[in-house]
């Protein structure tokens, strides 16, 4: 084998595309071993927490709300806590049990659901009725639905990534459907170069982001899962307080240590708006975001310009969006 080679890896993963990009210098079989086993983790994770899955975990929490708490290991525990923080950290906007919402919110039909619709359900999106305690996790209002979808996929992420590098990998890129965690650089002394889908145009993109070392990059935008109705865009992100799509922003992108840590404060800064969620992203510690409005905006922490292709401006007006 003469010198390093870039291997790629594709597959399916949490309904959406997953890529594995990395650097090895030990031959294919070494190469194909590793991206199977970052692979098998990721999958691990999906079959593990994805609510659609009647086997899961979160579907076994979901079965047993308002009647019994439910066993749980610690990396579950671990997930719930973190979710629960996240609704905290938004004042309740971001709330893991907004999947009670999924019973008038169907984004493949594109049908706008009836007001009355969204308030009944409201009193079943409730973080403070999730208790967890003794190893158990317990949702005390019977129909309550948990859904991990706005914490798990960054997870995933960085759990592939550290699979990659206790395969001996130095120098990787890992992006499931957009949120990417990287081991090193490129290989050849370079950071890894990363796209930020335009979100009215997904053909181009709006910025690129520089990831120097490793670290996680975290975009949640209005276009993800979304149609338009009458002039009017709904999208999957739901303002839980409201129980309709967050308004305010097109997009949130955050650089930080880990895609988890990134796609939490995406998510969060999301749904908080522009002025509320450039103020958390300035103040949190050890991240760097930038925030694109509905109306063409983007607002960014100051130290987002060293890494990204951004204008040097806080403030901006971007064309075309």
């Amino acid at each position: 084998m003469d010198g390093p080679v870039l291997y790629t890896k594709r597959f399916a993963l949490m309904g959406g595309r997953a890529l594995l990009r990395f650097v090895d210098d030990r031959g294919p079989q070494r190469a194909e071993r590793a991206a199977a086993a970052a692979e098998a983790e990721a999958l691990r994770i999906e079959v593990k927490f994805s609510r659609f899955r009647e086997s899961s975990v979160v579907s076994e929490i979901n079965r047993n709300a308002g009647r019994t708490p439910v066993a749980v290991d610690e990396e579950t525990e671990a997930l719930v806590r973190s979710a629960l923080d996240l609704s905290r950290t938004t004042g309740g906007r971001f709330d893991p049990t907004v999947g009670a919402l999924r019973r008038a919110w169907d984004f493949r039909s594109g049908r706008v659901p009836e007001d009355e619709q969204v308030r009944s359900l409201l009193p079943l999106v409730d973080a403070s009725a999730v208790s967890v305690r003794g190893g158990t996790v317990f949702l005390r209002k019977m129909g309550m639905e948990i859904d991990l979808g706005g914490v798990g996929k960054e997870y995933a992420a960085d759990r592939a990534a550290q699979v990659l590098r206790d395969e001996g990998i130095r120098s990787a890129l890992v992006n499931f459907a957009g949120d990417v965690r990287t081991i090193g650089g490129r290989g050849d002394g370079r950071p890894w170069s990363i796209g930020v889908i335009h979100p009215r145009d997904p053909s181009r993109c709006s910025f690129a982001v520089r990831a120097v070392g490793d670290c996680g990059v975290a975009t949640s935008g209005d276009y993800e899962r979304c149609f338009v109705r009458d002039g009017v865009r709904y999208h999957h992100l739901l303002d839980a307080t409201t129980g309709w799509p967050a308004r305010g922003l097109a997009s949130a992108t955050v650089i930080a240590a880990t895609a988890f840590l990134a796609g939490r404060f995406a998510t969060a800064a999301f749904l908080l708006g522009a002025e509320a969620g450039l103020s958390l992203l300035q103040t949190a510690p050890g991240l760097e975001g930038a925030l694109i409005t509905e109306e063409g905006a983007i607002l960014a922490t100051p130290g987002m310009t060293r890494l990204s292709n951004l204008p040097g401006s806080l403030y901006a007006e971007y064309p075309g969006i």
